[in-house]
């Protein structure tokens, strides 16, 4: 009986110390961004060029931006939370070729940049990049925001306090703590999360049509929260997803001709 009251202290002492290392080092679990500074030639982005955002809390961020031909619009993109702005551009190229701006957002702590990533700060640096588009001449009413995975929480926040003409989520989520919960399923980790991200709170105050992607297969961010998010979306929006696609491999499934669809279907 004492062999199993010692062994029931030393487990309950060891899953004490998992919980507790996890909240301590959550952000290292959900920030694994690259900090190598992208180079535009390696990525294929020679067509864009480097510019800087300049962030409320004194920051100065590495962006890539390309303008808009005439009557296109200009997509304002966040990637998820892993890599860089040059790990996107590949799959972006689609924007720029449809005759659309981009500009590739990063992040505090992404691409070479100083800070550290928090969800506070990473909605000040999508501040900063709505704020650049719009000194560049860029209307409400000709900028759409796109989220990727973690980006998502960033462009629904953004998208809840602005005026844009379009929201495109790609493997979004309803929020950080479902996700941590489906991953962290032995801690109470719903309740330990720090940034949240609550998406499906917000994004009922999006006013802008929205379109989400997700994939059936995707295991990270597995659809059924896509489509939380989707029901608690107003109209106009559109959920699509492939049957097959996981969470990095859309558009191996054919999503750059959904979003250039939306695109051009906006008012």
């Amino acid at each position: 009986m004492q062999w199993l009251w010692r062994a029931g202290a030393v487990g309950l002492v060891g899953y004490a110390a998992l919980v507790g290392g996890m909240f301590v080092f959550q952000r290292r679990l959900m920030y694994h961004g690259d900090r190598e500074v992208p180079d535009r030639a390696r990525a294929g982005a020679e067509a864009m060029a480097e510019v800087r955002l300049a962030t409320a809390d004194g920051l100065s961020l590495l962006a890539w931006y390309a303008p808009a031909r005439a009557r296109g619009r200009t997509v304002v993109a966040f990637h998820g939370n892993a890599g860089h702005i040059g790990h996107r551009f590949d799959k972006l190229r689609f924007v720029l070729d449809a005759g659309h701006g981009l500009l590739l957002a990063e992040y505090r702590g992404f691409g070479g940049n100083e800070g550290s990533p928090t969800e506070e700060g990473l909605y000040a640096d999508a501040d900063a990049a709505l704020a650049f588009v719009r000194a560049a001449g860029v209307v409400p009413e000709d900028t759409v925001i796109y989220g990727e995975s973690l980006g998502s929480g960033v462009a629904v926040d953004l998208a809840s306090r602005n005026p844009v003409a379009g929201l495109v989520l790609e493997a979004p989520f309803s929020s950080i703590a479902d996700v941590a919960a489906e991953i962290y399923w032995y801690v109470p980790a719903r309740h330990l999360v720090l940034d949240r991200f609550e998406a499906a709170v917000k994004i009922g105050r999006v006013a802008a049509p929205l379109l989400i992607l997700h994939g059936e297969a995707d295991t990270v961010v597995p659809a059924r929260f896509g489509r939380a998010l989707h029901a608690a979306a107003n109209e106009p929006k559109a959920l699509w997803s492939a049957a097959t696609a996981g969470h990095t491999d859309l558009y191996e499934h054919g999503a750059a001709a959904v979003v250039c669809d939306f695109l051009s279907r906006l008012p």
